[in-house]
């Protein structure tokens, strides 16, 4: 399906509105998922969270680096179901070092300032995502994707 301004819009006021996401990795096939504070880089390619090195998560995404990610606007209420938007990022991850990581980690802080002392710990890793696609569920089943250039 080609890319429409629409599609673009919602997927950036999704990412720009929302502080939190849901990251499902898995382990020998098994998923997994953590609830993280996301940052997205403007141009949409990036998708920002930190952790420590001694999680779950962590060693999860050091065996298979493929992710999904989840953000949503839902309220919980009844008009979700017909208002509520959904968005699933599909990409892989991977730790920020030197200068990226100081790069990015600016985009980060400027969502998440309240983080700074977390994120910026020696336990702490900044990951990025390379999305490969965004999948948009609005309006309960309208369903569009956006693949994204390599």
């Amino acid at each position: 399906m080609p890319e429409t301004p629409e599609i673009l819009a919602l997927i950036g006021d999704l990412l720009r509105t929302q502080k939190l996401a849901v990251l499902s990795t898995q382990n020998h096939g098994q998923p997994y998922c953590n609830l993280i504070a996301m940052a997205a880089t403007a141009d949409l390619k990036y998708l920002l969270f930190a952790t420590t090195r001694a999680t779950r998560k962590y060693a999860n995404l050091m065996a298979d680096s493929r992710v999904a990610l989840l953000v949503d606007n839902r309220k919980n209420e009844i008009a979700d179901f017909t208002e509520a938007a959904a968005l699933t990022a599909l990409g892989k991850v991977w730790e920020l070092h030197g200068v990226e990581r100081q790069r990015f980690l600016e985009v980060y802080l400027e969502k998440h300032p309240h983080l700074q002392e977390f994120v910026t710990g020696p336990t702490c890793a900044l990951l990025r995502i390379k999305v490969e696609k965004y999948i948009v569920v609005s309006r309960f089943q309208e369903v569009r994707e956006i693949q994204l250039p390599s």
